[in-house]
């Protein structure tokens, strides 16, 4: 996947799966498997050895991740899709740059 729009530390909401209605921040995204880890979705049960880091070993739990198209950007409380919109902006030397900016399709806010 070249671009994302759900980006690291993002709040979403899940909307498809065994989580499906779960909101969390997003810890990390994979763009080239195309998956996120989502704060509190999806725990896994780890049963690790006993190691210099870890002195007693036992049961850890964490996050796995999930495909990023079941989560949603959440705008003022309320999924909302997300686009792109780019603006050419000149610098102070006459060059032209493009400027990409994620955008609220519904409302037209930016969100960055």
């Amino acid at each position: 996947m070249a671009t994302t729009k759900i980006k690291k530390g993002d709040l979403v909401k899940v909307i498809a799966g065994a989580e499906k209605g779960k909101e969390g921040k997003v810890l990390s995204v994979d763009r080239k498997n195309g998956r996120v880890v989502v704060e509190g979705v999806n725990i896994l049960t780890k049963h690790t050895k006993p190691s210099m880091a870890n002195q007693n070993g036992g049961i850890v739990h964490q996050e796995g991740s999930i495909h990023i198209s079941n989560v949603m950007y959440v705008h003022k409380g309320v999924p909302a899709r997300l686009g792109f919109q780019v603006e050419t902006v000149e610098d102070e030397n006459g060059r032209k740059k493009r400027k990409v900016r994620r955008v609220v399709k519904k409302t037209g806010d930016v969100i960055d």
